[in-house]
């Protein structure tokens, strides 16, 4: 019997877009693991879509970072490398801290506002223990953040290192005893905000980085990835 788990409704959005999203979900949320073999007829019997669009959304998938191709055994998930992934928080750290100070010295009541809207709905998702609700929550509360620190183009940037790194991320989320330091880290960066010190804000919003990077460099080296 076909396994129906990730089989989608038609709806306005093509066929290719709905099943790359549910791929893409399926593989933050480890319905596929690191390493796995993605085996194009059952992965058509799955979404329940033609053997065409599934290798499209395959070639977005490794483009994304998220699937790697195998010579001779084809697409599987893509393991982290420690040596990229430090790179990517490296910069990342970089680029946030730099929006956080930005913010801070120059964001207007209205956006401040807006952020701490964002960040409810992030302290939300938090409760629901759903990490991809906390990934969408929290890429919501950034790309606000960056618009009040008026960094378009970093945030371009910071959105193409996420999605390299979107399965360590799910598993930073998902990684025991880390819900709480999370939120008073987030609560730091908008206090800092809020006060208007746009140094306290940067080292808030570098240190929030920095701790989701100490549990990534753990889960690549001791984890099943």
């Amino acid at each position: 019997m076909a396994d129906d788990t990730l089989r989608i409704d038609r709806s306005a959005k093509t066929l290719r877009t709905l099943a790359l999203e549910r791929m893409r979900e399926a593989i933050m949320d480890f319905h596929f693991q690191p390493g796995e073999r993605l085996i194009e007829r059952p992965l058509c019997d799955q979404l329940g879509v033609s053997r065409s669009v599934v290798r499209e959304v395959l070639r977005q998938l490794e483009a994304e970072g998220l699937v790697q191709m195998i010579p001779g055994h084809g697409p599987a998930v893509a393991k982290p490398d420690l040596g990229r992934t430090d790179e990517i928080y490296e910069l990342r750290a970089l680029l946030e801290g730099i929006a956080a100070r930005a913010c801070a010295n120059s964001a207007t009541d209205g956006q401040i506002t807006v952020l701490d809207g964002t960040l409810e709905k992030l302290l939300e998702a938090w409760a629901s223990g759903a990490p991809v609700e906390v990934m969408r929550a929290t890429t919501r509360f950034y790309e606000a953040l960056f618009d009040a620190a008026d960094k378009r183009i970093a945030w371009e940037i910071v959105t193409g290192l996420n999605v390299r790194i979107n399965q360590l991320r799910s598993m930073t989320i998902a990684s025991e005893n880390r819900r709480e330091p999370a939120i008073a880290e987030m609560h730091a960066i908008m206090d800092a905000i809020r006060s208007r010190k746009p140094e306290a804000a940067e080292a808030a919003a570098r240190r929030h980085v920095e701790s989701a990077w100490r549990i990534a460099r753990n889960a690549l080296r001791l984890g099943p990835v």
